[in-house]
C-alpha cells in the first residue's frame, strides 16, 4: 500500500495529551513524535479504490450536537411521482462499449458491469425526465461520488455483483456521507442505527461506523447479498434494502395465499418501494447513456482515488488535516464517520487520504 504521510499526520497527537491511546496506561503521556511515528503500524495493502456546497467548501460543521451531520435537503431529494397512464416507454440504446481492454475511466467499467434487467415503463421514464431536468444535481451527486465510486465499484465486482448496485448512493443519500434523514438513516448506503449495528458499524460519542465509506460499503454489500440469497432476485432484494426483508416476505406470503404472483410488480407496496427500482433503472440509463438526455458526466478515472493509514493514538481532527496539507472539508469527506473534534483511538483506526496526497 501506498505511504500515507504519517509524520505530519500523527503530529496532530502531541496537542492531545489529555486524551490517551484506548488501553494504554492513563499516566503515561506522550513524550515524542518519533515514538508515535514507530508505534504506527503501517496498514495492509488494500485493492485499490470517491461534496455539498457550503461555506466551507464541501462538508458543512453543524451545531456541537452532531457535529459534521446534515440533514438531506429539497436538493437532495429525488421526488416520488404518480406513475401515468399508458403504454410502455420504449428502452433507450445504450452506446456500444469496447470489453477487449481495460477502460480508463470509470463510467466505462460501470457500464460494462451492468447486468440487471432493463425495466421500461412510464415510471422510470418520469424519473428518468426528473434527473434530466436537474444537471446541477447530476454536477453534484457525481463530484461527491468521484471520491468513493472506484472503491464501491472494486468491492461490488470482488462479490460478483452487476454494478448498478455501486450506483445505489445515487438514491439513497446524492453520494453525501454525512446524509441523515428523518428516519435517523445516516452515510451514503443510509443505514438506520438498528441495521447498521446487526451489520457491524459501531455507533458511539466519537464515531458512527455508517458515515465510514469502508466499513458502510462492506456492511452493505453483505446485507444486499443476504438479501439477493433470501428472495432470489435483485429487484426483490432491493426492495426489501428500502423496506425491510420482512415487510417483503409479509408481501409475498400475502399475494402467494391469495394465488397472486409475487415478483416485485404485482406486490403491494408503500410508495417510496415501488419508486426505488425505477429511480435506480432511471440513473442507470442516464450513466449508460447521458447524452441521449441533454447532460455530461465529469469523468471519473478508473484508479484509487485514496489511500489508508492506521493508527493508534488520538488525533485532533483540524490539526490532522492542517498537517496532512489537507482542508478540513476534503479529510472530513473521507472520513466523516468521525463525528468529533478529536478522533479517538479505540484500538487501530483507519484513516484515509488522496492517494496523489502520498509520501
Amino acid at each position: 500500500m501506498t505511504r500515507f504521510r504519517i509524520a505530519p499526520l500523527v503530529a496532530a497527537v502531541a496537542l492531545v495529551l489529555s486524551w490517551p491511546a484506548a488501553g494504554a496506561d492513563e499516566g503515561t503521556p506522550v513524550t515524542a513524535l518519533a515514538t508515535i511515528a514507530q508505534t504506527t503500524t503501517p496498514p495492509a495493502a488494500i485493492t485499490p479504490s470517491a461534496l455539498p456546497e457550503t461555506g466551507l467548501g464541501a462538508w458543512p460543521i453543524a451545531p456541537s450536537a452532531r457535529p459534521f451531520d446534515r440533514a438531506l435537503s429539497s436538493e437532495d431529494l429525488i421526488p416520488s411521482v404518480q406513475v401515468p397512464a399508458g403504454e410502455n416507454a420504449v428502452p433507450a440504446l445504450r452506446p456500444t462499449v469496447d470489453l477487449t481492454s481495460t477502460p480508463a475511466s470509470l463510467w466505462d467499467r460501470i457500464r460494462q458491469g451492468f447486468g440487471l434487467t432493463d425495466i421500461a415503463t412510464p415510471l422510470v421514464q418520469q424519473q428518468i425526465d426528473w434527473f434530466a431536468n436537474r444537471p446541477d444535481f447530476i454536477k453534484r451527486t457525481v463530484e461527491r461520488s468521484s471520491r468513493y465510486l472506484y472503491h464501491i465499484v472494486e468491492e461490488v465486482q470482488k462479490r460478483g455483483m452487476p454494478t448498478e448496485i455501486a450506483l445505489l448512493p445515487v438514491i439513497e443519500s446524492a453520494f453525501n456521507p454525512v446524509a441523515y434523514s428523518r428516519a435517523h438513516a445516516s452515510g451514503i448506503w443510509q443505514f438506520i442505527p438498528s441495521t447498521g449495528k446487526l451489520y457491524g458499524l459501531q455507533q458511539n460519542f466519537w464515531y458512527d461506523g455508517r458515515r465510514d465509506v469502508l466499513a458502510a460499503t462492506n456492511a452493505a454489500l453483505d446485507y444486499l447479498e443476504k438479501l439477493y440469497d433470501m428472495f432470489g432476485s435483485w429487484d426483490l432484494a432491493l426492495a426489501a434494502y428500502n423496506w425491510g426483508e420482512g415487510a417483503v416476505s409479509r408481501a409475498i406470503a400475502k399475494n402467494s395465499a391469495r394465488g397472486l404472483p409475487t415478483d416485485y410488480q404485482s406486490l403491494n407496496m408503500p410508495s417510496e418501494t415501488r419508486y426505488y427500482v425505477p429511480r435506480l433503472q432511471a440513473v442507470k440509463s442516464i450513466i449508460a447513456n447521458p447524452a441521449l438526455y441533454g447532460l455530461t458526466l465529469a469523468e471519473i478515472p478508473n484508479r484509487p482515488y485514496f489511500t489508508t493509514v492506521t493508527t493508534t493514538r488520538n488525533m485532533d481532527i483540524r490539526l490532522a488535516a492542517k498537517l496532512a496539507d489537507m482542508p478540513l472539508d476534503e479529510f472530513m469527506s473521507l472520513n466523516a464517520g468521525y463525528s468529533r473534534p478529536v478522533i479517538r483511538a479505540v484500538g487501530e483506526l483507519t484513516l484515509l487520504e488522496p492517494i496523489d496526497r502520498k509520501s
